[in-house]
C-alpha cells in the first residue's frame, strides 16, 4: 500500500484533480504542454482557473460522471444566459471562449453544436468547477440509487426529516446519555446487572408494546374527526404505528421466551461481569477505545480515497477524436484492484489492533496479583507491546478475514447485478454460499479475538495462539455457550433498552407535537443512531468479558489453588469456582445415593 501511494503521488496528475481539466487535455490554471495529435492542447490557461461544462446535466450513470465537453474559463456565469447574444457578451467580457476554443464569439450562432445548451444556468465555483445553482439535474444520482422509491415517498421522507430535525438531534443526544449511564451502571453494580437489565427490558418491552397499541387505537379514533388532508397524514402514521406495534409484540414474546430458558445459566456471567466492572474501574479509558478506532478508520478511509483519486489521474492522454481522455495503463489498473483489497485488509487490521490492545490491557490486569502494581497506563503499555511484537499477528488475522470477506462481497455483488435474471436454483445456491461465508467469517472473527488474547498471555505466534485458544474453547464448550448466549444476550438487552427508551420518547414527543405531522422516519433514524451508539459503548464491555473468560479458563487449567499454583483470578471468580466444585460434589453424592444396590 505504501508503494501504491508513492507511485500514485509520483505519477498522478494531482493538479488535474485539484484544478480540473478540460476535454482537450489542458489543466486549468496552468501553462500546459503540447500533447501530440491534440491541436487544442498546450494552452496557457494561467488566468483561466475554472472548469465550465457545456451540458452539466448530461450524466453517465455507469461511470457516475458528467459526460459533457468541458472548457477552462476565467469566471463562471453569474446570471442566466438565455440566448447566443448573451453567450457572446459573456465570452467577450470573460476573456475566454465558452464554446469550442477555435470558434470566435461572432460565429457562435452558426456553430450551435459546439456551444452550451441553452439556457445556461447561473453557477458558483465549487472545487474550481462551475456548478449550477439549480442542481436539479444532479438528483439523477440519488434517483438512480433509490429508484425503487416513488417521488411521493421521497418527498415524505425529506419532509419528515426537515420538519423534525431538532427532535432527531435531541433523541441522538439522549441515546449518548443513556449509553453513558448504562456504562456507569455496568461499572458500579455489575453483580446484579443481569437481573436489573432483565427486569427493565421485560418491563420496558411490555410497556412499550402497550403504549404503541394504545397510541394506534387512539390515532384510529381521532381520524374521523379531522379534515381530509389530516386524515391522509393520520392514515400514514397509523400504518407506521401498527407496524411498530406488531414488531414490538413479536420481539417482546421472543425476549420473554429467551429469558425463561436462559435463567439458570447466569452465575459465571454475573461473576465475569463483576470482574469486568473492576477492570473498567482500574482502566476507565478502555471505554474510549471505539472512539480512537473510529477516528483511525476515518483517517485511513480519507487517505485511501485520496490515493484512489491520485491513481485515477495517473493515466496517459489518449486522443478520442477532437477530445483527449486520460486512461490508466494496465499495470496501474492492477494497482487499483490491490488498492481495493487493501481497503478491506487494513480496515480489518485496525479493528484487530483494537482487539489486541484491549486484550493486552485486560490480560495485564488479570495476571497482576497486586492490582496496585498495575502499570500507570496499561493501555499505552499494551499499544507499545502491540507495535513492538504483535503487528504480524494482527496482520495475519486480518488477512484471514479478508480472504473470506472478498468472495462474499463478490457473490453479493453478482447476486445484486443478476437479480431477477437468474433461475431459482442459481439464486438459492448463491444465497447459500453467501450465508456460509458469513457464518465462516463470524467464526473466524471469534477465534481471532481469542487468538489475540492467547498471544497477549503467552507472546506466541498467531497460529500457535489460535491453536491453543481453540483447544481451550473446545474444552470449555459448555461455558463458552453460556457466555456467548447469556452474556451477549444481556448486552444485547442493554442495547435494546437504550433503543426502546429513545423510540418511546421519540414517539411520545412527535405524537403530541402537532407541527410535526410526519414522524415515522425521524423515529427510525433516532433508533438506528441509538443502537449504533449503544453498540459502540457495549462492544468494548463484551470484548472485555470474552478476554476475561479465556484468562479464567487458562488460569483454571494451569492452577488449582494449591501452594505454588495459586489462582490469579478475582475473588468473584474464586467464589464461582468453589461453588461449582461444591455443586459437583453434591451432584456426585446424590447420584451415588440414588444408585440401586446390586446383590
Amino acid at each position: 500500500m505504501i508503494i501504491i501511494t508513492v507511485i500514485s503521488v509520483a505519477m498522478g496528475g494531482s493538479s488535474r484533480l485539484v484544478n480540473g481539466y478540460d476535454s482537450y487535455g489542458n489543466t486549468c490554471g496552468k501553462n500546459n504542454s503540447k500533447i501530440a495529435d491534440a491541436p487544442l492542447s498546450g494552452q496557457d490557461f494561467t488566468r483561466r482557473k475554472y472548469v465550465f461544462f457545456l451540458d452539466p446535466c448530461k450524466i453517465d450513470h455507469m461511470k457516475l460522471k458528467i459526460d459533457s465537453v468541458s472548457l477552462c474559463v476565467s469566471s463562471c456565469p453569474k446570471e442566466e444566459l438565455k440566448n447566443y447574444k448573451d453567450i457572446q457578451n459573456f465570452a467577450v467580457n470573460n476573456g475566454s471562449e465558452i464554446c469550442k476554443y477555435d470558434i470566435a464569439p461572432n460565429d457562435y450562432p452558426t456553430r450551435t453544436d459546439s456551444c452550451p445548451k441553452l439556457p445556461v444556468k447561473p453557477s458558483k465555483v465549487r472545487l474550481n468547477r462551475c456548478i449550477p445553482d439549480d442542481i436539479s439535474c444532479y438528483a439523477q444520482f440519488a434517483q438512480a440509487i433509490v429508484n425503487s422509491l416513488s417521488d411521493s415517498v421521497l418527498q415524505k421522507v425529506a419532509t419528515g426529516i426537515l420538519a423534525s430535525k431538532e427532535i432527531i438531534l435531541g433523541l441522538c443526544i439522549l441515546s449518548v446519555v443513556l449509553s453513558g449511564i448504562l456504562m456507569v451502571v455496568i461499572r458500579y453494580i455489575s453483580a446484579i446487572l443481569v437481573k436489573i437489565l432483565t427486569v427493565l427490558v421485560v418491563l420496558g418491552s411490555i410497556a412499550g408494546t402497550g403504549v404503541l397499541w394504545w397510541l394506534y387505537a387512539d390515532l384510529r379514533k381521532s381520524v374521523s374527526s379531522t379534515s381530509p388532508v389530516e386524515q391522509a397524514i393520520a392514515q400514514d402514521n397509523s400504518q407506521g404505528l401498527l407496524a411498530y406495534a406488531i414488531t414490538a409484540t413479536v420481539v417482546t414474546v421472543v425476549l420473554l421466551l429467551l429469558i425463561f430458558f436462559l435463567r439458570k445459566r447466569v452465575e459465571l456471567t454475573i461473576a465475569l461481569f463483576h470482574v469486568a466492572g473492576n477492570v473498567f474501574t482500574h482502566i476507565p479509558l478502555l471505554a474510549l477505545q471505539p472512539v480512537w478506532t473510529c477516528l483511525a478508520l476515518l483517517l485511513f478511509w480519507v487517505c485511501w480515497l485520496a490515493v484512489l483519486l491520485s491513481i485515477g489521474t495517473s493515466g496517459s492522454p489518449v486522443n478520442n477524436g477532437d477530445t483527449v481522455e486520460f486512461k490508466l495503463a494496465e499495470p496501474l489498473q492492477y494497482m487499483v484492484w490491490y488498492h481495493a483489497v487493501g481497503l478491506i485488509w487494513i480496515s480489518e487490521f485496525l479493528l484487530a489492533c483494537q482487539q489486541m490492545t484491549v486484550a493486552g490491557a485486560v490480560v495485564t490486569y488479570y495476571f497482576t496479583r497486586d492490582k496496585s502494581q498495575l502499570p500507570a497506563t496499561p493501555i499505552l503499555s499494551s499499544v507499545l507491546q502491540l507495535a513492538r511484537y504483535h503487528l504480524g499477528t494482527v496482520a495475519k488475522g486480518a488477512f484471514i478475514i479478508t480472504l473470506v470477506k472478498i468472495p462474499r462481497l463478490i457473490l453479493t455483488y453478482i447476486h445484486n447485478q443478476l437479480k431477477g435474471k437468474e433461475n431459482a436454483c442459481a439464486r438459492c445456491i448463491v444465497k447459500a454460499c453467501i450465508c456460509c461465508l458469513w457464518c465462516l467469517q463470524k467464526c473466524l472473527q471469534y477465534l481471532n479475538q481469542n487468538a489475540y488474547t492467547a498471544t497477549a498471555i503467552n507472546s506466541t505466534s498467531f497460529c500457535t495462539s489460535a491453536r491453543e485458544a481453540f483447544i481451550i474453547l473446545v474444552e470449555n464448550a459448555v461455558r463458552v455457550a453460556a457466555i456467548n448466549t447469556v452474556g451477549d444476550f444481556i448486552l444485547f438487552l442493554g442495547k435494546m433498552l437504550v433503543v426502546s427508551c429513545v423510540g418511546v420518547v421519540g414517539v411520545l414527543t412527535l405524537r403530541y407535537q402537532k407541527e410535526y405531522t410526519l414522524w415515522v422516519v425521524p423515529v427510525i433514524i433516532a433508533c438506528l443512531f441509538a443502537y449504533l451508539v449503544a453498540h459502540c459503548f457495549l462492544s468494548v464491555y463484551e470484548m472485555v468479558v470474552d478476554v476475561l473468560f479465556l484468562c479464567f479458563a487458562i488460569d483454571s487449567k494451569h492452577n488449582d489453588g494449591s501452594p505454588g499454583k495459586e489462582y490469579y483470578m478475582d475473588k468473584a471468580l474464586m467464589e464461582f469456582v468453589k461453588n461449582s466444585g461444591k455443586a459437583m460434589e453434591r451432584d456426585a453424592s446424590d447420584s451415588k445415593e440414588n444408585t440401586p444396590m446390586v446383590s
